[in-house]
């Protein structure tokens, strides 16, 4: 069953994991992120390399699902836009008051932001094995 936008992005702000796709050299790839629901937005910290360099000012695709184990019930949200870094004073500022913790050491210090265009997402029951 499709959901409305508005129940996606509640969804979204149940999920600490989620995937961003891009394309690196031609060619999707995928990378897990952690990431925070910032005003209609998603929001995400990484460090200088492939997955900055192949989402900055690019077309991207995020995708964060769950499950409910009791209840058997799955959801699956995709927002698609734009990324860019967030890099004027005071948006960075906000941006670190995000929930968002490295998983890795490191300094992480670029904040992606992702502004959909689109947000679409289902929810269904899973079959029983």
């Amino acid at each position: 069953m499709e959901t409305s936008i508005s129940e996606c992005w509640a969804l979204l702000r149940t999920a600490t994991v989620g995937r961003l796709a891009v394309l690196v050299d031609g060619e999707p790839d995928i990378f897990p992120v952690n990431f925070a629901v910032d005003h209609g937005s998603v929001v995400f910290r990484t460090d200088a390399g492939t997955k900055l360099s192949a989402s900055i000012g690019q077309v991207v695709a995020f995708e964060a699902d769950g499950y409910d184990a009791d209840t058997r019930e799955a959801w699956s949200v995709v927002a698609k836009g734009k990324a860019v870094e967030i890099q004027q004073m005071y948006d960075v500022l906000d941006a670190m008051m995000l929930p968002l913790f490295p998983w890795q050491p490191g300094p992480k210090s670029h904040y992606v932001r992702i502004d959909p265009t689109s947000v679409t997402g289902r929810r269904f029951t899973a079959a029983r094995t």
